[in-house]
Order: C-alpha cells, then sequence, then structure tokens
C-alpha cells in the first residue's frame, strides 16, 4: 500500500511528520508519498540517522507550492491554493498513485480539499468526520465531530452507518449505536434528534436508543451520533480533561512525600493510564462518505500519532472501508430507509 502524507501540515513542522512516517515504515507492506516543498523536505530527509536510511527506499517526495496555514479560510484556501500539498495529496488519491492522503494541516482545508477533489460515495449525502474515544470497555466512535455543524435526521442516520463500518477495525460484528441527547427517554431532545430517532430506529442498525453525554465512556455503546457541533464540543472537552485531570493528579502527588512513594509503586498503572487516554495512540479522526480514504490528525501530533494515523489508513484499505460503507447503505435504501 502506498499513501500521501502531507509533510507541511501540522504545528510541529514536517520533521515530526517526517518521523512519524519512519516508525509507520517499519511495516514492510507499506511506502509513503511525502508532499509538500521539496528542498525543506529534502533537507529533513539528509539528518535521518543512518539506521533509519534503509527505510528510505520507500519514502518519495512529492513537490507541492503552497501549504495551507492553520487560520487560513479553509474553502477560500483550497479554491486559491490549488497547488497546496493537502490538495496535492487529495491529487495523488484521484489519480490512484496512492490510497490514502493523511494530514494534519486545517482540518476544515483537508476535509473540504478531499470532497472537492474525490467526491461523496454513492448515496452519501455529507461526508463527515469521526474519532475514537478509549472506554472502560473499549474503542467507541464517534460521528460527526466538526464537519458538519447544521444537519438534517438523514445525516444522522448516515453517519451511524458510516461509522458502524469502522467500527468493524475494532471487531465489532454488529455496532451498538447510539444517539447522544439530553436524556436517555424516547422523545428526549430537539426536532433533528427526535426525527433522527425514528429514522434510526427503523434501520437495520443495532440502535440501542438515545444515549447522554456521560453514557459516552463507559463502554455500552460502540458508535456515538451527533452533529458536529455537539461532537466537536464532546471532543474538545475530553481532550481538555484528560490534561487537566492529569495535571491535577501530579499536582497532588507532588505535596507529600507519601503521595510520591505510592507514585512509584503505581508508576506501571499510571504509564498504562497515560497510554489509553493518549489521542496519539487513535492517530487521527477518518473522513468517512469520500471516495478514498483520508485521516485528518490533530494539529499538535507527535510523531507517535502520525504513525497511527498512517496505520489507520491501511486498516480502512485493508477492510475494504467504502465498499462496506456503499453497500450498507444501499441495503438500507433496499430496506425502505430513507434517501437523502
Amino acid at each position: 500500500m502506498k499513501l500521501a502524507l502531507d509533510a507541511m501540515g501540522g504545528d510541529l513542522g514536517p520533521r515530526v511528520i517526517i518521523d512519524g512516517a519512519l516508525l509507520a515504515l517499519e511495516r514492510d507492506e507499506l511506502s509513503i508519498t511525502l508532499v509538500g516543498d521539496e528542498e525543506v523536505v529534502r533537507q529533513h530527509l539528509e539528518q535521518i540517522p543512518g539506521k533509519q536510511k534503509p527505510l528510505l527506499e520507500r519514502v518519495d517526495v512529492v513537490h507541492a507550492q503552497t501549504a495551507v496555514g492553520m487560520d487560513e479560510n479553509p474553502v477560500d484556501a483550497i479554491r486559491k491554493k490549488r497547488d497546496s500539498s493537502i490538495m496535492t495529496a487529495f491529487e495523488l488519491v484521484k489519480t490512484g498513485e496512492v490510497s490514502a492522503a493523511v494530514s494534519a494541516g486545517n482540518s476544515g482545508a483537508t476535509l473540504a480539499a478531499g470532497v472537492r477533489k474525490l467526491g461523496r460515495l454513492k448515496n452519501v449525502a455529507r461526508p463527515g468526520l469521526a474519532t475514537v474515544f478509549p472506554t472502560l470497555k473499549g474503542p467507541v466512535v464517534m460521528m460527526d465531530v466538526g464537519a458538519n455543524v447544521e444537519c438534517r435526521p438523514v445525516h444522522l442516520y448516515q453517519f451511524g452507518v458510516m461509522a458502524s463500518a469502522v467500527s468493524r477495525i475494532y471487531h465489532v460484528e454488529k455496532p451498538r449505536v447510539g444517539l447522544l441527547t439530553i436524556g436517555e427517554e424516547t422523545g428526549k431532545g430537539n426536532n433533528l434528534i427526535k426525527e433522527a430517532y425514528s429514522l434510526l430506529d427503523r434501520s437495520r442498525l443495532n440502535f440501542i436508543g438515545n444515549i447522554e453525554g456521560r453514557d459516552i465512556f463507559k463502554g455500552d455503546v460502540d458508535v456515538v451520533v451527533c452533529d458536529g457541533f455537539v461532537g466537536n464540543i464532546c471532543l474538545k472537552i475530553s481532550e481538555g480533561l484528560v490534561v487537566a485531570a492529569m495535571k491535577m493528579l501530579r499536582e497532588e502527588i507532588l505535596k507529600s512525600t507519601l503521595a510520591k512513594i505510592g507514585y512509584l509503586l503505581a508508576r506501571p498503572a499510571f504509564k498504562k493510564f497515560g497510554k489509553k487516554v493518549d489521542y496519539a495512540e487513535y492517530g487521527g479522526a477518518p473522513l468517512l462518505g469520500i471516495k478514498g480514504i483520508g485521516i485528518v490528525c490533530h494539529g499538535k501530533s507527535n510523531s507517535l500519532a502520525i504513525k497511527n494515523a498512517v496505520i489507520g489508513a491501511i486498516e480502512m484499505e485493508q477492510l475494504g472501508l467504502n465498499e462496506l460503507i456503499e453497500s450498507d447503505l444501499a441495503a438500507g435504501l433496499e430496506n425502505g430507509e430513507k434517501g437523502f
């Protein structure tokens, strides 16, 4: 498998992206095309330690004249910067030179570039972003987490279908789907939630009903469906909570000698916990509903996050994710479920 990696995306610079690529290249079946300013990229490649030099045999570089900044308007940027690194990466997917594109750059521009270059899958009304959260029992997939802040009921239904397909990467054969709202009882929520509930309840999905925010991390649901406005708030609160909780815990440990001794004894458990809640372990957010595979990474992604995003793209390709989505949507239509 060959992937395109936006070398100019992200807050931490090309070297972190390249280091993540090299970590991923330890898998023999993979090769990577780095897309960006060729002179800058090759300067970083020249600094790679000798023991990693053999990995560069499976690295190509494709020049991109410009890059989209984090603070740029996504739609304007991809219209004006057609030769940007993210547009070039998705162009390589479109022409079949690579199987997927991964970027830690401007998330809105990555989404817009993927949709513009590749188009939508058959019967998909709105492509969107999914993310994976750790829970007490296993990973949960949430969709949408920021791509679509204003949705119709059919969009939420399709998010459920697409996110359920992603769950199969984690060996969940019949994902339990929950609709995120303000109460578990039927009828709780605004008109969008009520109408989406009706669609999901009549669908072929394993829909278990409404769930509240506190239920997400229990692990009793495999897929959480919501609009992008609510989903993005959930995502950012979760990221902030992890950072704050770790900081408060560290402060409490430093207050007493006894607590420090206890920490030393419990250090392995703390390390395992830290790994479980580290977003880098989950790579990036799949861009679902486009005719290809795209991964949107956190702007502050480190090399581990980039590596895991690349591996996630491989798993989606091996699973035949887009074929599953199209098949499930088509089966739903045959079952009388609403189109768009």
